[in-house]
């Protein structure tokens, strides 16, 4: 048994959203902005697969990721298909000269662990450094733009 947790956060980059899309549409370039994501890597004999490795405090999970739904300069839609159970939404608003990326990340708590840990507590960690992913992609995102 499971508890499934959601977060959705957001940030606006002073970049267009042809240089949005282009970058985010990389996965493998994520690991860049991602604190947590180690290493993604898009399966040759089918790119809408993805193995994903996330690190930290000493615990690693992997898991094979496909796309739902690809919509250029709209959206990248993801569900887990092994390990780590997990599926979100990464949507881009164009601000004519801006965009705004909108990230919406869910994932399931094994029973065991919702018991042990408090769930908002877990919440509160995972939406916070998912924020700082996204501001740091800003960072990221300006730098490529300054080239």
């Amino acid at each position: 048994m499971s508890n499934w947790l959601e977060h959705s956060v957001q940030v606006e980059v002073d970049v267009p959203i042809e240089t949005v899309w282009s970058l985010w549409s990389d996965l493998e370039q994520m690991p860049r902005w991602m604190k947590w994501i180690d290493s993604v890597k898009v399966l040759e004999d089918n790119p809408e697969l993805s193995r994903w490795k996330l690190a930290t405090g000493g615990l690693e999970f992997t898991w094979l990721s496909r796309i739902l739904k690809l919509v250029p300069q709209q959206i990248i839609q993801w569900e887990s298909v092994d390990g780590l159970p997990n599926r979100g939404a990464i949507r881009f608003y164009d601000r004519h000269g801006s965009s705004i990326v909108k990230m919406t990340v869910s994932y399931a708590i094994p029973g065991f662990l919702g018991q042990l840990m408090d769930n908002l507590f877990l919440g509160r960690v995972v939406e916070s450094t998912i924020q700082a992913d996204l501001e740091r992609f800003r960072e990221y995102a300006l730098n490529v733009k300054a080239q």
